[in-house]
């Protein structure tokens, strides 16, 4: 069955895929954490994403992960949704993560596929079926090969989505029919993961998306959806195209998003810190041809 846009979804529609900003040694930095957070939420977002990919999470400790989660909850209340991302290629360990972060105060859990150890389909759904026995909390499944190097192939997502706490997808597979044929035959909530497809999913039933550009362009994307909701389809349309740009820029141009979302952070003088290594921070050029982008998107 199609996700039905007048129903809420597990975790809102307009999720941010949030940094995890740092001090300038280097530090977790949580009152920043708080701080943007805050700016998001009251932005347009209703749904955080913390650790994921663009939140640096292979360089943050386990400590620092639970830590981020206390910050953000504590300054978000419940105004927002907070998902953690506790996937790692160890089931133990990512089992763990899902227990401290549902202790910390997490609404959610995203979980990618084990990255780099490539387990076969019934390895990886087992793997799944484990994080969500571990705790009480939803789960979002991840699916970007492209990085992991497994695909969650749709067969495995249709098994998974009989799990009562296998609840959504964050969808990075590029995989068009792939995604429908899922949406067809499951409740699950799909969510766009590349912002370039956060309308073309959103129109053919996704539940929304979680956006590496909402970091910086919160309530510009979540308009895409708005005014997608009010029946305006083709304005939406010119507005998901005005933001191509700065999606490009920011996500396609050779640079992990973590790198440009912090570095427009501090040009816009939101907390963000630097990056950490091998991560490198994007040079004085790059960061100025990212606000000159990010500025006319501001006036498109």
């Amino acid at each position: 069955m199609t996700t039905d846009h007048s129903l809420p979804p597990p975790f809102g529609r307009a999720l941010c895929a949030m940094v995890t900003p740092f001090t300038e040694t280097g530090a977790l930095d949580p009152g920043g954490a708080a701080r943007l957070a805050d700016h998001l939420v009251t932005g347009g977002c209703d749904g955080l994403v913390l650790s994921g990919t663009t939140g640096e999470s292979p360089t943050t400790t386990d400590a620092e992960k639970t830590a981020l989660v206390r910050a953000v909850r504590e300054a978000v209340g419940d105004r927002a949704a907070i998902v953690a991302g506790v996937g790692t290629s160890d089931t133990r360990h990512t089992v763990e993560l899902a227990r401290a972060a549902e202790k910390a105060g997490a609404d959610g859990l995203l979980v990618v596929a084990p990255p780099y150890s490539r387990p076969p389909q019934d390895a990886l759904e087992d793997h799944f079926r484990q994080i969500a026995d571990a705790s009480g909390l939803p789960l979002m499944l991840y699916d970007i090969p492209a990085r992991t190097g497994t695909r969650i192939e749709p067969g495995t997502v249709l098994r998974l989505a009989e799990h009562p706490r296998i609840v959504a997808v964050k969808d990075c597979s590029h995989d068009l029919l792939g995604v429908q044929q899922v949406l067809s035959r499951t409740e699950l909530a799909y969510y766009a993961g590349c912002d370039e497809h956060n309308l073309a999913l959103y129109a053919i039933g996704a539940a929304g998306y979680v956006s590496t550009v909402a970091n910086v362009a919160p309530a510009g994307l979540r308009r895409v959806l708005d005014v997608f909701d009010a029946g305006d389809t083709a304005r939406a349309a010119r507005l998901q195209r005005r933001a191509t740009p700065l999606i490009g820029r920011m996500t396609a141009a050779g640079l992990p998003g973590t790198v440009t979302a912090k570095a427009l952070l501090t040009a816009l003088g939101l907390p963000a810190g630097p990056v950490r290594p091998p991560l490198r921070p994007a040079g004085r050029e790059t960061a100025g041809e990212l606000l000159a982008v990010y500025e006319q998107f501001l006036h498109s």
